[in-house]
């Protein structure tokens, strides 16, 4: 080794030893009669000194020739630092420098490679090489590092399996775009790169392998935002002869066990939420339950007052934010801004302040009197200094509306700590979703959902109302982690692919390996994904995964570092049978 230590493992029991030290260069700072070095590795950072009339003329010259990023290695023995540094672990100790070689020089860096830098997100990620030496983004990887060990720990103590499954696979029309691959053997074929291993985890139960699971590489060919990129990584798992009481149990226990072992964090037992539920009383079905402020309806109460907005409207719903009736009338038009934007929807937010007397004043004060007013007050448990906020309109869109003022408020009021978890099950999903552009039925989930039991008899008359025995795990309002108990008898899963618009031919051609391989002896079975970048920000306290994949892909799904996606050559096109007029111009 070119080394003896790290930069972060000496402490003041090293003193007198002799130590050889690798990194690079972060900081260099000459005050005339000392020079001190701050030497930068992944480990940490040690402070390297020379002395003018101890250290020799040449060491000294060698060492003011240095620049940032330089790789050198340093010996020397170790001494108790003089101005200790309480904010790193080796800060009791620094390096007096005998002997210094210059491993490789650097250009300067184009940003400061610094906890606190000065490079934007577009540089830093054109020179991600450099800014993964940075303490903050090598942090995030450590956490993920940890949080992959951690699951792969919990699931072999489970008795889980971990099986790779093909990339290479073919395209299905559900779900999001497939990235795709052309097949220089097979002109004029393609496979797909996988949106997940779903079939192939099945077809491992139909093998017995009854405990499976892969921390595995996805693909979706879609629209970019914070949580999504075009690769991500998922917690892949999937259990037979198991009901959906025993896939919660076993995963609640996996998140559990992360918690504890990454955050030393205690999660209690998760609560059951149905997805009827979630969208009753939080307009959403990953609801952040960090903070109460659930949904009041005041049909009821509002109705043929006079007031033609409520009088009109399909549903009248509101939310109680506590505590905040001291919020200026600035401060509230500037709520009622948020609700009436393009992307949320609104065509205006009506409000009441229970004021400290418990008197209610509101907005629409000339269409309500003091005892219908006290009559809201009631149905939301207000109390004085709270503020009611209400909406009104198209029963889903203003559910949506009120969702998105829910989660604004929480923010202002500052009740979305990221220190502070709150997790949850949501249940008892639909089975279907009505699409109005392509008029047929979609999966909410995948198509190798199964219904719930209580609900198959509904197949042929009320296919909308069929109840999914499908699951989400939400934390924090972020949904972790889906999945569902399977389908696993052809007849049913025929019947699911003719509900989905799907020819028999049609199903055949796509999933007709699925059904033969369920007429040799299917288990029933069910599994479950985590989003394991979503996990790790959600660990990290972060609002970007980006910032846990170590090269990671901006919006437009490009990979500024090594320029990706980019042309290929006209050879391999050739190869490939694709011919140039195919392809668009520029």
């Amino acid at each position: 080794m070119l080394r003896t230590h790290t930069c972060g493992e000496l402490r003041i029991e090293n003193i007198g030893e002799e130590v050889t030290l690798t990194g690079w260069v972060q900081r260099l700072r000459d005050k005339g009669g000392m020079l001190w070095i701050d030497l930068r590795d992944r480990y940490g950072i040690t402070q390297l000194t020379f002395e003018e009339g101890v250290t020799s003329a040449e060491l000294l010259r060698q060492a003011r020739d240095l620049g940032r990023e330089y790789v050198i290695q340093a010996k020397g023995k170790v001494v108790e630092r003089y101005s200790k540094n309480d904010k790193i672990p080796t800060g009791n100790i620094e390096v007096k420098v005998d002997h210094l070689e210059v491993l490789n020089p650097s250009k300067l860096p184009p940003f400061l490679i610094e906890d606190e830098t000065d490079g934007g997100d577009d540089l830093r990620m054109r020179y991600r090489y450099l800014d993964l030496r940075r303490s903050p983004v090598r942090r995030n990887l450590e956490l993920r590092h940890r949080m992959m060990r951690e699951t792969r720990n919990y699931l072999d103590n489970q008795k889980f399996i971990e099986v790779e499954t093909p990339y290479l696979i073919k395209s299905t029309p559900e779900g999001a775009r497939d990235f795709v691959v052309p097949s220089r053997m097979n002109p004029g074929e393609f496979y797909a790169l996988p949106q997940s291993p779903q079939t192939f985890k099945q077809l491992l139960m139909v093998s017995g392998f009854d405990r499976y699971f892969q921390i595995v590489k996805c693909f979706r060919d879609e629209d970019l935002r914070a949580d999504r990129q075009p690769e991500f990584t998922q917690i892949d798992c999937e259990m037979s002869f198991i009901t959906q009481e025993d896939i919660l149990n076993t995963f609640e226990g996996l998140i559990k066990h992360l918690f504890d072992r990454v955050k030393g964090v205690q999660i209690e037992t998760l609560p059951r939420m149905t997805y009827a539920d979630a969208m009753k009383y939080y307009g959403s079905d990953k609801p952040d339950t960090r903070f109460d402020m659930r949904f009041v309806d005041l049909n009821d109460l509002v109705k043929d007052k006079g007031f033609k907005v409520f009088d009109e409207a399909e549903l009248v719903v509101g939310i109680n934010a506590t505590g905040a009736a001291s919020l200026t009338r600035k401060q509230v038009d500037e709520l009622t801004d948020f609700v009436k934007r393009p992307q949320i929807g609104a065509t205006g937010l009506v409000y009441a302040r229970v004021n400290e007397d418990g008197s209610v004043k509101s907005s629409v004060d000339k269409f309500y009197s003091p005892e219908d007013l006290q009559a809201w007050a009631a149905a939301f448990g207000a109390k004085p200094g709270d503020l009611l906020l209400i909406l009104a309109g198209a029963k889903e869109k203003t559910r949506k509306a009120l969702n998105e003022l829910r989660l604004e408020m929480g923010e202002r009021l500052g009740l979305r700590d990221k220190n502070t978890y709150s997790a949850l099950w949501v249940v008892d999903f639909p089975l279907l979703e009505w699409d109005e552009e392509t008029n047929r039925y979609h999966a909410m989930h995948h198509p190798f959902t199964s219904p719930k039991p209580e609900d198959l008899m509904l197949i042929g008359e009320r296919p909308g109302d069929i109840r999914a025995n499908a699951y989400d795990m939400v934390i924090n309002g972020v949904e972790v982690g889906g999945g569902s108990i399977r389908i696993y008898d052809r007849g049913l899963q025929e019947q699911m692919f003719s509900l989905l618009g799907f020819s028999k031919e049609e199903a055949e051609a796509q999933f007709g390996f699925l059904m033969s391989a369920f007429e040799y002896g299917a288990p029933p079975h069910g599994g479950i994904a985590f989003g394991f970048d979503r996990l790790c920000t959600l660990f990290g306290g972060s609002d970007s995964i980006r910032d846990y994949i170590a090269f990671p892909k901006n919006n437009s799904g490009r990979d500024v570092m090594i320029d990706a996606p980019a042309p290929i050559s006209g050879e391999q096109l050739d190869e490939l049978h694709i011919k140039m007029k195919d392809l668009p111009k520029g």
